[in-house]
């Protein structure tokens, strides 16, 4: 399994590399084709037409570019060729950069568009993980705030994997519990006072920045209020602060496990290795 893995992320690295020369070569062309030409044309006119010698633009433009292949210029055609390249390559680094928010955002979309129930019904997988509350432990009648690290696991484990869904106020089983007794621990209870919770407790614990990888959705079903945390997939590693020890989290199957620090090298050199 891991060659597999290991296969299918060298591709992935291959065809970022890939994509990255073809711009700087696409760029390169068009610095030597357009920019090249565009400013012989210019210089043209500034300069050349005044002299009764002169021919007319386009073969002058021509000619020079000739020249320039001919290797006559070879250091304004360096300039051409590095500007144009340079410029390829931040405009593939922006569509790359642009392309990657799109696919977000049609992961978030097709995720909203699934149906709750049918959601549910499905049951906890690698994809999809219920938790009865984040911080009020049913049993004990309590506020548990070991409760929060066990939810802020879940989704670190997802944003290091390939993103998924934590629904809050759902049992094991599928039974929808309500989130009532969360929402009383809070000065305010509420929605509001509770996504805030949620993301602060994000913030804290793993950065933040990754709360670009959350959107929280509340649904009511049966007068039960559901939270609905999205996770997409983290552009970092992301760790859970645990003491002075950092540990990283990954999603696998129906759970959530600690990788130990040789898994943890080796799984961030393929995730996320450049």
């Amino acid at each position: 399994m891991k060659p597999i893995f290991s296969l299918s992320i060298s591709t992935k690295h291959y065809k970022s590399a890939l994509f990255y020369l073809s711009a700087s070569l696409i760029g390169a062309a068009a610095g030597f084709f357009i920019l090249f030409p565009i400013n012989e044309f210019v210089y043209y006119h500034e300069h050349e037409k005044f002299d009764e010698n002169a021919v007319n633009v386009t073969r002058f433009v021509l000619g020079q570019m000739i020249d320039a292949l001919a290797g006559h210029s070879p250091q304004k055609t360096a300039f051409y060729a590095i500007v144009g390249m340079m410029f390829g390559l931040t405009t593939g680094k922006t569509y790359a950069v642009m392309h990657k928010r799109w696919i977000q955002i049609q992961q978030l979309s097709e995720e909203l568009g699934k149906d709750l129930l049918a959601l549910i019904s499905q049951g906890e997988g690698p994809l999809l993980e219920f938790k009865s509350s984040f911080r009020w432990d049913m049993e004990q009648e309590r506020v548990n705030r070991a409760l929060e690290g066990v939810v802020l696991k879940t989704l670190a484990g997802f944003m290091n994997a390939n993103g998924g869904t934590l629904l809050l106020g759902v049992a094991d089983d599928g039974s929808l519990l309500n989130l009532n007794k969360d929402y009383q621990t809070l000065k305010k209870p509420g929605r509001d006072a509770y996504e805030q919770l949620i993301m602060s407790a994000i913030a804290s614990q793993m950065g933040a920045d990754t709360c670009q990888f959350i959107r929280i959705v509340f649904h009511t079903l049966d007068s039960k209020d559901i939270c609905r945390v999205i996770v997409l997939p983290a552009s970092r590693p992301v760790f859970i602060k645990q003491g002075n020890d950092p540990k990283l989290f990954l999603r696998t199957g129906g759970g959530t496990r600690e990788l130990n620090v040789q898994e943890a090298m080796e799984y961030m050199k393929q995730r996320w290795h450049k």
